[in-house]
């Protein structure tokens, strides 16, 4: 395993910052049954750039100071998006490199939202079978489109072309 340089450091910070404020500037469709974080787009990265996963967690853990769902969001959905980087960062191909941030945030922060809404009660399936899968098919939209674009996108420009992994530009 290399060492975490400072050009590691420094895309880390500048993935933590952007996937905070993309977060805090769109609160509304960031929390709740059936979100659309457009900052889940950026937990593609792990597969082109493995220096982004500690952004990912950090920028994910400030993002969620400002959950509805309070201290258990920040725990739940920090380590639902750390999960998501390491599995990204392992993915085979950039086809399935979106996938464990669906799987992730739709099981983890659908229970942690159904537990929110009614607990361990009788309802609580019914519940997570809402928020799961609402959770779910907004992670496959950030994911998957616009997570797809950056995938495609971004080993066109040398800039980062010299920088990715050798599988993100197969």
């Amino acid at each position: 395993m290399r060492k975490f340089s400072v050009k590691d450091l420094t895309l880390a910070a500048a993935v933590a910052a952007t996937y905070a404020a993309l977060t805090m500037a769109l609160p509304g469709p960031s929390f709740g049954y059936a979100q659309l974080r457009v900052a889940e787009a950026l937990t593609v990265l792990p597969f082109l750039f493995p220096a982004t996963a500690p952004g990912l967690l950090v920028g994910c853990l400030v993002a969620n100071l400002l959950s509805p769902y309070g201290a258990v969001d920040v725990i739940c959905g920090t380590a639902a998006t750390g999960l998501a980087a390491i599995l990204t960062m392992k993915a085979p191909n950039r086809w399935l490199a979106p996938l464990p941030p669906v799987i992730c945030n739709g099981v983890i922060i659908g229970a942690m939202i159904a537990w929110y809404e009614v607990g361990f009660t009788d309802k609580f399936w019914a519940t997570f079978s809402v928020t799961g899968t609402g959770v779910a098919l907004g992670e496959l939209a950030a994911c998957y489109l616009l997570g797809g674009l950056l995938l495609k996108g971004l080993p066109k420009i040398s800039f980062f072309r010299d920088r990715m992994t050798p599988k993100g530009l197969a």
